[in-house]
């Protein structure tokens, strides 16, 4: 989808996503000790919100003006401060190795730009810091529910966890996640990788 269509969408009545944060990245977050976090392509702000009011120092992008306008709204109705800007996610500017947690939650791109995602969020993470992202599966697409429907934007766990290893991240996990759906015949499938960068001999993570 283009700019114009989420902002389209984000615009309607109601929350595109709910209020409450995706339930893998609670799980997977829930435990780290807060620092500044990253959450590209944030949304109406769940995610950035929910890590706000534990703690972190969260930076939030998106390129909708709609989603950034109902997430700072918000924030501010649950009374935390989130950095959240307009901005397109592949473009930038990300401060090298500067947060503790870097997060992508569902953001689907073609191949090309997944690789450039991918690369400046690795780079991205502080030593001892930590990268998540959770995706609809290219399996979803046949055997799962709902979600995009071009192969084209899908991810596979293999392609992220290549692509983190190649940037020096260790990854801590990476698998094919159900996901319970209301209502739904059959459970979403999602791509979740969790990764960490190690902390160089002599030094201290942040």
């Amino acid at each position: 989808m283009k700019r114009k269509d989420w902002d389209a969408r984000y615009s309607q009545d109601g929350l595109v996503w709910g209020r409450r944060p995706n339930s893998f990245v609670a799980a997977e977050t829930g435990t780290l000790p807060p620092g500044r976090a990253l959450d590209l392509a944030c949304g109406e702000g769940r995610n950035a919100i929910w890590l706000a009011e534990r703690g972190w120092e969260v930076t939030g992008v998106d390129f909708s003006d709609a989603a950034i306008a109902t997430a700072r709204h918000r924030a501010q109705e649950r009374g935390v401060s989130v950095d959240l800007r307009v901005d397109d996610v592949l473009t930038t500017p990300l401060e090298p190795g500067a947060y503790d947690l870097v997060l992508v939650a569902y953001l689907q791109l073609p191949e090309g730009e997944r690789s450039t995602l991918l690369e400046r969020a690795a780079a991205a993470v502080a030593p001892g810091g930590t990268f998540l992202l959770v995706a609809h599966d290219l399996r979803n697409l046949a055997e799962g529910h709902g979600g995009p429907t071009s192969p084209a934007v899908l991810w596979t766990v293999a392609e992220i966890v290549d692509a983190l290893t190649a940037r020096g991240l260790v990854i801590e996990r990476g698998e094919e996640v159900l996901r319970h759906v209301d209502g739904a015949p059959r459970p979403a499938i999602d791509t979740l990788v969790r990764a960490r960068r190690a902390v160089e001999a002599g030094s201290t993570a942040g």
